[in-house]
């Protein structure tokens, strides 16, 4: 089957990552031998003790006390090695995994904005804190039940062979009816854990999407209706999930069946070996023994089987990890790619061509020129084509066609991190992090000093505000400043960018919700801010964008107009119809 060729090689993939490692399995191995070795030693000693108990008031005390202590020593001693040997597939699984999770972080870290817009957040946090638990948890259980249970039927095997050949052979006939009933389970569970894992990624993503947007889930009154996806997300994984513990849960009964099978074999044909001595005679200590290990030697796969659940669902998770990684990583810098330093912001856009999607054009043939210091304003109507431009400029999308410069380089030719340090921006949406006001306003320089800190606050209108938090600039802040408002969020983030003090700006719709006595300082500070620096400004509001050297007007990904806010009004054309728009009287 299909599945069973994506386990095999999802496995490799986890040896690997388990190499490394290689000394902690080893020392696992040897002491998995040993503890094996010493438990299945203890059913010979308690077979002879039973041999020396004769008869009613006839034991044989004598010889029985030193079997009784080298019993007990074997016990002590084997409980060592299997504290040993947890011990270290313990340091295997979750070395294993945390060097799995970093690498699956690391990975999303180098992966183009195309694929993180594709997928839901809560599906990608779900495979790398869930799905990353699942393999752990898999891992443990699959590396303690292989050494235990591979060397427990090795040694099993050895020791029945001393006591009776003739059994052994009935006994490993049986075996492969057990090995079948697991095999032919497991891959009828396997495609059910995975639509489980993917479901609950499913989950995930929807549950951080409404927690995130609670506030429009309630003006929009959309609470019956996210209820209502909620449960039947919750509704298919419930299903899936009861179908893939329902066949898994079939495994270890169905195997305990054929091993009671061997066992009663094995009562029945050791009675007989007993009572007639054919075809070979054995004693009652040996039948006991045989019969212990008969349990024995049946155990591994009564335990496989058991965690059978755990090691499906690893696997399935390890898939979806596995798909990350696979997924092809941002195309690295050029090897010759220069270090983009001492910018001046000559900025040309040369015949740039871009879709998102190829069956949908978006930006065709666009050229822009901007000069040292210039202040360029982008606008028009929703979804022409303003962000886009700015992701092109930061490079987080590579153009299809055409080029675009700085100071002359072409930007395919420079290193991102050199591109991305020129330009400071302040998105629509401002992000903060869980941490203390200075922390998020030092984010993009942590060697800020305080005073540093408190004078890019003063510019952004900030540090009033600030003051009057609980704890001043060591105020912590929640997740995406869950404790502040938007527009003391939004000034956060405007004194992040004036504590850079980057050689050019992008200012994407920056001051929308700040109220307007805020945004007339804002507007002050960013004149301030912006005298000799390129600046790229996307607005809405085109009132903010008067004084701008130069103004492109998009519509549908191409600029139908250009030029300064009075000579576009003369024209009476695009920009002048949507400025009025904007302030017409009714």
């Amino acid at each position: 089957m299909k599945k069973s060729g994506i386990n095999k090689s999802v496995l490799k993939r986890l040896l690997r990552y388990a190499k490394p490692h290689a000394g902690f399995l080893l020392l696992a191995l040897v002491s998995a031998i040993i503890n094996v070795s010493l438990t299945l030693y203890g059913p010979i000693l308690v077979g002879r003790a039973i041999d020396y108990v004769i008869g009613p008031d006839q034991v044989d005390f004598a010889a029985m006390v030193p079997v009784l202590i080298t019993l007990a020593g074997t016990i002590v001693v084997s409980a060592a090695f299997q504290w040993l040997m947890t011990y270290c597939t313990n340091r295997v699984s979750y070395k294993t995994v945390r060097d799995l999770r970093i690498q699956t972080y690391e990975k999303i870290n180098t992966l183009p904005l195309k694929y993180i817009d594709g997928h839901a957040h809560g599906d990608l946090i779900s495979r790398i804190v869930n799905d990353v638990d699942q393999v752990s948890d898999g891992l443990l259980q699959g590396i303690t039940q292989l050494f235990t249970g591979v060397v427990t039927i090795v040694g099993t095997l050895l020791f029945m062979l001393t006591i009776s050949p003739v059994i052994t052979v009935v006994v490993v006939l049986v075996t492969p009816l057990s090995l079948f009933v697991a095999a032919f389970i497991a891959r009828l569970t396997h495609r059910q854990f995975v639509e489980q894992q993917a479901t609950q990624g499913e989950l995930s993503g929807f549950v951080e999407e409404m927690i995130g947007g609670q506030k429009t889930v309630k003006t929009f009154h959309y609470e019956g209706r996210a209820e209502e996806r909620f449960k039947e997300i919750n509704g298919r994984l419930y299903d899936c999930g009861v179908k893939a513990q329902f066949y898994s849960s079939l495994s270890n009964p169905s195997t305990r069946f054929v091993n009671n099978m061997v066992y009663t074999a094995v009562a029945a044909f050791g009675a007989v070996c007993a009572i007639t001595g054919w075809p070979a005679p054995l004693t009652i200590g040996q039948i006991s023994s045989f019969l212990t290990y008969a349990n024995q030697y049946t155990k591994p796969f009564n335990e496989v089987t058991g965690v059978l659940t755990q090691i499906q669902t690893a696997f399935a998770s390890a898939e979806r990890l596995f798909a990350v990684l696979d997924e092809e990583s941002e195309r690295p810098d050029a090897p010759d790619a220069a270090v983009l330093e001492h910018c001046k912001g000559d900025v040309t856009v040369e015949h740039l061509y871009f879709s998102y999607d190829p069956a949908r054009k978006l930006i065709e043939d666009m050229n822009i020129a901007a000069k040292s210091g210039s202040r360029i304003a982008i606008v028009g109507p929703t979804g022409c084509g303003k962000t886009t431009i700015i992701n092109l400029l930061m490079r987080f999308y590579d153009a299809d066609r055409g080029s675009i410069s700085v100071d002359g380089h072409n930007i395919q030719s420079v290193t991102r991190n050199s591109l991305r340090k020129q330009y400071g921006m302040v998105l629509q949406e401002s992000w903060l992090f869980s941490g203390t006001v200075r922390e998020n306003i030092a984010y993009g320089r942590e060697d800020a000093s305080l005073e540093e800190v408190v004078a890019a606050a003063k510019k952004a209108h900030a540090h009033s505000f600030i003051l009057r938090l609980p704890q001043g600039y060591d105020t912590v802040i929640s997740e995406d400043g869950g404790n502040l408002s938007q527009g003391q969020r939004q000034l956060l983030c405007i004194a992040r960018v004036m504590l850079m003090d980057p050689p050019m700006l992008i200012l994407d719709e920056a001051t929308s919700s700040i109220d307007t006595r805020t945004e007339w300082k804002i507007q002050t500070a960013f004149e301030e801010m912006m005298r000799g620096r390129t600046s790229f400004i996307v607005a809405h509001r085109l009132s903010t964008i008067k004084g701008a050297d130069l103004i492109l007007v998009m519509n549908q990904g191409h600029i139908v107009e250009q030029g300064t806010h009075e000579s576009l009004l003369a024209k009476g054309g695009f920009y002048a119809n949507l400025y009025n728009s904007q302030f017409a009287v009714s």
